[in-house]
């Protein structure tokens, strides 16, 4: 038995073991950061010893209500203070915490109210009509409405319902939180974009979220007392897990109602904003902002961009504005980013511009809390690593998600081989680096050639007219699919369809030059994806 016989009488106990939680970060950060600065929102500014009193009460009052652990609370909030206080004082209470897209519609919320079992939902007064439409449509046991205003957007109390600081001041401030017996306990229901059905549950661990913590910290390069500025809404992954982050570093989370260029920039000026999160939409924001809605800046703004491959061409604007960017990727099922581009500087610093682009675009390798994350064919094989031969990316390690709630089959099919199936299809290089060539569903065939709406995409946006442009499938007769693009044209920019397929044609096969370009505002998420699905749809009908 050797060394194993040794180890008789060596035991998990309170004091070697204890479950992990990114509560612990809030509980540490109470007494260790006390007085620095936790939430900023405007004129709300709470220290981190009020924050956690906040959190805690919320906890309290929760309990109050008949909250239970395991027990469903819902959020309808943007990124607010009382939406940051809920991904603590929501599982502090033990429950289980589902911040709900406030884009969705009535139909969909009622649903996700029903399938998640929600008992309680924050809303914020903007969304309180949705939240009382979807509550009028169901068929079981409502949740308890309990309204969040903020006055500072113009949005005050109705009182229809309990208003969040009346809860709060009514609320015990010893509340001794309900910690996880477990790291598997589930900690969040967050739910799929559903643009092909019902969305799906997607149920995080205490274990993952805490982690993701952990490997951010490392990928990102922080120091202590950075200053975080909430644009990645948090009901997308749960902020991509950075809200849970911050307390470890005792770092100031920035809310940020409405996501423009002017708050963005404003931010940065009076907050000293360090790190912030956002898809490729977010830098184009920053990169055509008028002249007024900039503000001068003399550090380095760390951004993480995920959501879609960003073109080379903004990537190469933003850098020279003070933004060091690194692309991640990752998926509602992976709590966010699970893969970064990491930047190998003895190899990669003398690129010029465009070849540091096009190395940023990639996805690259696998952040640290993952265990294995590559690129395998439809037998489960490992695919060659020449930048060339497609397959799907999988992953497997401790920040995938428990599974799909009420739904075994998606979740065996999600597991299959012992990997987490991503849908999404990519390259990998000589060096391991992942590069998405396309989700499956956005390939393009045509006469049996493959193009990637991304590559054709990257090109469009290269040209100095182009905002944004999707490139979507469109029925053909010969080809069977051609691809067709849709362009968001910068303001009071002109080019016209003929030029832009030629500008297409001069670095692209003729092939894979869009045969249709059509100009318009492009449909997106609450989080800046294109809706493709839409625009297939109109591609349909061209």
């Amino acid at each position: 038995m050797g060394w194993m016989a040794d180890e008789a009488g060596l035991e998990k106990t309170a004091a070697n073991y204890v479950p992990l939680t990114p509560l612990s970060h809030l509980r540490r950060a109470a007494h260790v950061f006390g007085d620095i600065p936790a939430v900023i929102y405007g004129n709300h500014r709470k220290t981190y010893a009020a924050y956690y009193d906040r959190c805690t009460r919320l906890a309290s009052a929760l309990a109050g209500m008949g909250v239970k652990p395991g027990d469903v609370v819902s959020t309808l909030i943007p990124n607010l203070p009382a939406q940051a206080e809920a991904h603590f004082g929501v599982p502090a209470c033990g429950a289980v915490l589902n911040t709900i897209n406030t884009r969705l519609d009535t139909d969909t919320v009622a649903y996700i109210f029903e399938h998640g079992g929600a008992k309680v939902v924050l809303v914020d007064t903007e969304f309180l009509p949705l939240a009382e439409a979807a509550v009028a449509q169901m068929a079981g046991q409502p949740p308890l409405l309990i309204e969040v205003p903020d006055p500072q957007a113009g949005f005050e109390a109705t009182g229809r319902h309990p208003a969040y600081e009346e809860v709060l001041d009514a609320a015990e401030h010893d509340f001794d939180w309900i910690m996880p017996q477990d790291e598997w306990e589930s900690l969040a229901l967050n739910y799929t974009s559903g643009t092909t059905g019902r969305p799906k549950g997607v149920v995080y661990h205490h274990r993952g979220a805490y982690l993701m913590t952990m490997g951010t910290v490392i990928s990102w390069r922080m120091v202590m007392n950075p200053v975080y500025l909430a644009i990645v809404p948090l009901f997308h992954c749960n902020g991509w897990n950075h809200t849970w982050m911050m307390p470890v570093l005792g770092g100031t989370l920035v809310c940020c109602r409405n996501i423009t260029p002017g708050a963005i920039y404003t931010a940065i000026g009076d907050h000293g904003v360090t790190h912030f999160g956002g898809a490729p939409i977010v830098l184009n924001l920053l990169v055509n902002a008028k002249e007024e809605e900039r503000r001068a800046f003399d550090h380095t703004v760390e951004v993480f961009t995920a959501g879609a491959p960003p073109a080379p061409a903004t990537l190469q604007k933003i850098e020279t504005l003070g933004f060091h960017v690194t692309q991640v990727y990752g998926l509602t099922e992976t709590y966010g980013h699970v893969t970064e581009c990491l930047w190998k500087g003895d190899k990669w610093d003398g690129l010029d511009h465009q070849g540091r682009a096009a190395i940023k675009a990639r996805q690259g390798v696998a952040f640290p809390m993952m265990d294995h994350i590559t690129v395998m064919d439809d037998d489960m094989k490992q695919i060659a690593r020449n930048g060339a031969d497609q397959g799907e990316i999988v992953m497997r390690g401790n920040s995938v998600m428990k599974g799909y709630l009420k739904n075994p089959e998606a979740t065996a099919e999600a597991f299959e081989g012992g990997y987490f199936h991503s849908g999404d299809i990519a390259v990998q290089h000589p060096d391991g680096y992942i590069q998405i060539a396309d989700r499956a569903k956005d390939i393009i065939i045509s006469g049996g050639e493959n193009i990637s709406s991304v590559e054709v995409e990257g090109v469009l946006m290269g040209h100095a007219a182009v905002n944004l442009a999707a490139v979507v499938a469109k029925p053909d007769d010969k080809w069977g699919e051609v691809p067709c693009a849709f362009v968001e044209l910068k303001e009071g920019a002109e080019v016209s369809e003929a030029e832009l397929i030629a500008f297409a044609r001069e670095t692209l096969a003729g092939f894979k030059a869009p045969k249709r370009v059509v100009f318009q505002e492009l449909p997106k998420t609450s989080t800046g994806k294109i809706q493709k699905f839409e625009l297939r749809e109109t591609a349909k009908s061209l």
